[in-house]
């Protein structure tokens, strides 16, 4: 039976999470399933922006002490929460390839003996195997793939740390952290948890699962910005191992010192590097404020309810059109739908754009459409879904405009 759009009023009527979208400016007509991608812009980001430019206008340098400086630490603690962490254990800095990099070199320079390799996921975002290459050849350390499928215990042996994303950002598909985590360290080696695709998407318990080192972005499910800076987790028991590679002034323990010698910060803080941008934070910040009130668990149930909502609504144009559902069932999956067409995929999303439903595509043949329950509502997706079930049926995917390579949204 068709879900009607009364029930989906209905079920827009009972979410406990609806009050939020009226916090994100979103353009008017636009049916924004991306943001997977980058997130929405929350509307007290401009207001936090516009205030950081007045301070820097008329207090000049002295806004490096009034809120800037610190703010890699101010916002890791506003962002703990949502991740499982404690106060003190994250700082937003860089961005993600930076700070693989960092624990790379952090955890091979505590010496394990006879573990000199980095293991890195097939399959995997492409930057974390590309790092971690880029690693080995300047430290002399061995890289090695687990081949996308592949039995994880079976390539351990030798290891020192693995690189692995608990949500992939091609299928969704969630992994558990802490049968993995227990995995990883059972065989003597750590694990960077990568949570692009999980952070502000699940809820997460990095502390109760074992982890001991993670990294992540902000600009997509967390709403900060593009480019927004990205951020590190390493544990309590964990941050005083050695040196991170990228020395830094700004993760000395004395910055203002000026000593001719690095010496490491005893905290979070000698993760940072140099000089970041007071801009990027203070939009962040703004939407690293609304994450203090949102119920992580009403998140997920909201988030598995809409993409399921999705599926429902166009199951049988699948069917008809030999779209691949590669979606993974609800207990092991992030918060995206993805598909797979790879002789019409890119033309199905450029036409769906062209109707301000915003998904993006990847080759080859893969369509990828999140779902961000803070600024989506049911009826959205249901509207969404009837939009990509005439684009089908019309065979408006066939105009041969939406065919031309170009710039992938």
């Amino acid at each position: 039976m068709p879900v009607s759009l009364d029930s989906v009023r209905e079920r827009d009527r009972q979410d406990p999470l609806a009050d939020f979208k009226s916090h994100f400016a979103l353009p008017e007509g636009v049916l924004y399933l991306d943001g997977n991608s980058l997130g929405a812009q929350p509307k007290a980001a401009k207001q936090a922006v516009d205030e950081t430019l007045d301070q820097w206008r008329d207090q000049l340098i002295k806004g490096w002490n009034q809120g800037w400086f610190d703010a890699p630490e101010r916002l890791g603690n506003l962002l703990a929460p949502v991740i499982g962490a404690q106060r003190g254990e994250v700082s937003v800095t860089d961005n993600i390839t930076l700070n693989i990099f960092k624990l790379l070199g952090y955890i091979l320079g505590q010496g394990k003996e006879g573990r000199q390799a980095v293991l890195s996921e097939g399959g995997n975002f492409p930057t974390d195997g590309y790092i971690a290459q880029g690693y080995c050849r300047v430290s002399g350390a061995e890289h090695r793939f687990l081949p996308e499928g592949g039995n994880l215990a079976e390539h351990l042996d030798g290891v020192a740390v693995v690189v692995l994303s608990q949500v992939n950002y091609r299928t969704g598909k969630l992994r558990d952290i802490a049968t993995t985590t227990k995995l990883v360290h059972d065989h003597g080696a750590e694990v960077i948890w990568d949570l692009a695709h999980s952070a502000g998407a699940l809820p997460i318990d990095l502390n109760g699962c074992g982890a001991r080192y993670a990294v992540g972005c902000t600009y997509k499910y967390l709403n900060g910005g593009p480019g927004a800076p990205a951020f590190l987790y390493v544990h309590s028991d964990h941050q005083d191992k050695g040196w991170q590679p990228l020395s830094g002034w700004h993760g000395h323990a004395s910055p203002f010192a000026f000593e001719a010698d690095y010496t490491p910060a005893g905290d979070i803080s000698r993760f940072r590097t140099g000089t970041h941008s007071a801009l990027a934070y203070a939009a962040l910040e703004a939407s690293l404020a609304l994450w203090s009130e949102v119920d992580m668990q009403a998140l997920r149930e909201k988030s598995l309810a809409m993409s399921d909502l999705f599926r429902e609504c166009l199951s049988d144009i699948f069917t008809t059109h030999n779209i691949d559902d590669i979606t993974p069932s609800a207990s092991e999956r992030g918060s995206q739908v993805s598909l797979m067409d790879s002789q019409n995929g890119y033309a199905i999303v450029q036409a769906l754009i062209a109707r301000g439903v915003i998904g993006d595509y990847r080759e080859p043949g893969l369509m990828r459409f999140g779902f961000t329950p803070l600024y989506l509502s049911f009826k959205d997706v249901w509207q969404a879904a009837q939009h990509f079930r005439e684009v089908m049926e019309s065979g408006e995917y066939q105009d041969p405009q939406f065919h031309v390579r170009g710039a992938v949204t």
